[in-house]
């Protein structure tokens, strides 16, 4: 689809100063059905377009939770409700879930990347019979930037094994400090029948990576979502091209078997 379909702006939750959560729903005719893992064209009219993954789906309501970085996400980020904003989509590959039936989960999120797999949580929760131990690991540079403070504390209720750190704490900071992979050791898995969703930096997502590979977790077995710029969202442009692959069309959900070696080259 090239032409935005227009979506109204259901709720604006405010995560973080820089950072927002939006619930769209359809103004006229919905769009196909989202997976989780993959995203949507945001349009700001008069803006231009981004992409931006989807962190819930309910019937044909959208959630997407966005980080004011430049003019159309400060554009986005800024929306109030009652406003719209254009949708296209669904593009990309989705985390595969349905793969992972009756394996350990294990779901490891620095900073934003936690939004992108959020789906993956909240459908793990809800059909738990399906999966063995749910493991939810998420890091931030500072508390402020940690992400559904209190839905978080649900999912513990829920059955989930939630660890969080920071790099950087306040004074109020009473948790872990430290870099993601550091909750590793304190997680409930078996590396040989887990399956891991890796989403946040790049060099967060290699090194994550590596060190589950190094525990035992096959290289197909680990999911992780990239990012490079996307302009057109279906593999036209050549934008967010990674060697072989054009992220838009054959990600941004990849094992890290396809994405190891290429992510060992520079993006210029």
């Amino acid at each position: 689809m090239t032409t935005p379909a227009p979506y109204r702006v259901v709720t604006r939750t405010v995560e973080a100063p820089d950072v927002a959560t939006l619930v769209l729903e359809p103004a006229g005719d919905p769009l196909p059905p989202f997976s989780p893992g993959q995203f949507a064209m945001l349009y700001a009219f008069g803006v231009g377009d981004i992409p931006v993954s989807v962190c819930a789906v309910d019937g044909h309501r959208l959630t997407h939770t966005i980080r004011a970085v430049g003019a159309v996400s400060s554009a986005l980020h800024g929306s109030r409700t009652g406003g719209t904003v254009g949708v296209r989509g669904p593009f990309g590959t989705g985390w595969g879930l349905d793969h992972a039936a009756g394996r350990d989960l294990l779901v490891i999120a620095g900073g934003i990347g936690l939004a992108p797999l959020r789906p993956v949580v909240l459908a793990a929760l809800a059909a738990p019979e399906r999966h063995g131990r749910l493991n939810v690991l998420v890091g931030a540079r500072v508390p402020g930037d940690l992400l559904y403070a209190s839905e978080t504390d649900a999912w513990r209720e829920r059955g989930a094994r939630v660890l969080v750190t920071v790099d950087r704490p306040d004074a109020r900071w009473n948790g872990d400090v430290g870099v993601v992979t550091t909750l590793l050791g304190r997680a409930a898995f078996t590396p040989s029948d887990t399956t891991a969703f890796v989403c946040g930096p790049e060099v967060m997502i290699r090194a994550t990576a590596r060190d589950l590979v190094d525990r035992g977790l096959d290289a197909d077995r680990v999911r992780v979502s990239l990012e490079r710029t996307m302009h057109c969202g279906v593999g036209h442009c050549g934008h967010c091209q990674l060697g072989p692959l054009l992220l838009c069309r054959d990600g941004p959900v990849v094992t890290w078997a396809e994405a190891r070696s290429l992510l060992r080259v520079r993006e210029l």
